[in-house]
């Protein structure tokens, strides 16, 4: 009978070294990328054969990891507008609050930055682009956003009555006003928390005769 202990042990793999050369090539591309934007490259000559070339790699390394420009650039884009940590949690308010201060420096970040400026300048005008931006980006931000409102409703402090994508219009239409449109307002520490506050004002449950919200079927 043949007797397996009396074969060696295979050795063990070798330890894979491809990811921190992964790692390596990607920040590459990427910088390379940014590199040819600030140097005035509009993204409408930015080839693929171009950034590999200022990048030193080969176009297959860069197609390995991108389907194309387009998928590429939203990279390029989320290392440069990185994602916002989870809010805390401790109360619709303060999760409000928090998200009205993390969207105002994004803001503040586009404005200063002439790079940025530049970069979603022209993004606007490639719409596969501009789409897979708002569903990797974007998206996911409205969603948080969404979750907090959602437990405002079902906590009582939010009324159910108004069209839910109008809540969180309500909240982030002042902060882009501020930022985008009157850039001279100051904001000062205080500013979210009197959007959030003045927002929620409006948006409580009406009370009752007796002094309770309405029931709205929550």
């Amino acid at each position: 009978m043949h007797d397996p202990t009396s074969e060696p042990a295979p050795e063990p793999a070798p330890a894979r070294r491809g990811r921190p050369r992964s790692e390596a090539a990607e920040r590459s591309i990427i910088e390379a990328t940014l590199s040819l934007v600030e140097a005035g490259v509009p993204l409408s000559e930015l080839s693929i054969e171009r950034i590999a070339r200022t990048a030193g790699v080969g176009k297959a390394t860069i197609y390995r990891r991108w389907e194309g420009k387009e998928a590429l650039l939203v990279d390029v884009v989320r290392s440069l507008d990185p994602d916002d940590p989870p809010a805390p949690g401790a109360s619709v308010r303060e999760d409000l609050i928090f998200l009205m201060q993390s969207l105002h420096r994004r803001g503040l970040a586009k404005r200063s930055s002439a790079l940025l400026v530049t970069v979603f300048s022209q993004m606007q005008n490639y719409p596969r682009l501009w789409e897979m931006h708002h569903r990797v980006s974007v998206q996911p931000r409205r969603r948080q956003m969404d979750e907090v409102l959602r437990r405002g409703i079902a906590e009582g402090e939010i009324r159910d009555d108004l069209d839910f994508d109008l809540l969180g219009d309500l909240f982030v239409g002042p902060i882009l006003v501020r930022t985008v449109l009157r850039p001279e307002v100051t904001w000062s520490q205080d500013s979210a928390e009197q959007i959030v506050d003045a927002v929620l004002a409006g948006l409580r449950p009406p009370k009752s005769p007796g002094g309770s919200a309405h029931d709205t079927g929550r």
